[in-house]
């Protein structure tokens, strides 16, 4: 009766760890064919997918489900900026594919901190969000690391530089960007946050490794 129960317990164990490889490799795509493309993607974005500037975000280890999704936004007009719509907008589906699991390949090794002056709000902010003025907390979506969720195209945060998540957080709170679904949850977070809290949990987040 225990081996059966072990039995059981190995074989749920086998099919979580099935399903979870399954979720980080969503995407059909060429490593190869996506680091040819990358070559250009480079000079903002590091040749290695970590950004040398805080203000553009690292590629490196993002869900490739993710990438996808911004990327074709970013081709078909759905999400606008200036440069980001010039460099995509001759992308095939298949390149937008390859360069996505070539990002997600790579490793990222940013050794950004967070700034200790605010960490201890911007970790409040992040593990429990603000129940006075409705915030809810990042690590819902986001996980306790800010790995994200490439399964439900929640992007992995972590060591991304706080300048980048302080304009994106912005942004969404002034509508100049909107999710690429249907639901706004990050417009309707982000209105609610103060100009403290944006800078805190910007911080926390750039910190987390």
């Amino acid at each position: 009766m225990m081996f059966n129960k072990k039995l059981n317990f190995l074989f749920a164990a086998l099919v979580v760890f099935s399903f979870n490889g399954q979720a980080e490799s969503l995407i059909e795509g060429s490593i190869d064919a996506g680091k040819a493309i990358s070559i250009t993607c480079g000079a903002c974005h590091g040749l290695d997918g970590n950004s040398i500037n805080p203000l553009w975000p690292n590629l490196a280890a993002q869900h490739a489900s993710y990438t996808v999704e911004q990327l074709t936004a970013f081709r078909d007009g759905k999400r606008v900026n200036e440069l980001m719509t010039a460099m995509a907008m001759n992308l095939t589906d298949q390149n937008i594919k390859d360069l996505s699991v070539y990002y997600e390949s790579l490793p990222l090794t940013s050794k950004l901190v967070a700034d200790p002056n605010n960490v201890e709000l911007g970790e409040k902010i992040y593990r429990g969000g603000n129940k006075e003025t409705g915030v809810a907390a990042c690590i819902a979506c986001h996980g306790p690391s800010g790995k994200g969720n490439p399964g439900a195209k929640y992007p992995l945060i972590y060591a991304m530089g706080a300048m980048y998540t302080e304009k994106q957080l912005r942004d969404y709170a002034s509508g100049e960007r909107i999710s690429v679904g249907p639901v706004q949850i990050m417009r309707d977070i982000a209105q609610k946050l103060s100009e403290e809290e944006i800078k805190a949990v910007s911080s926390y987040i750039q910190g987390l490794h």
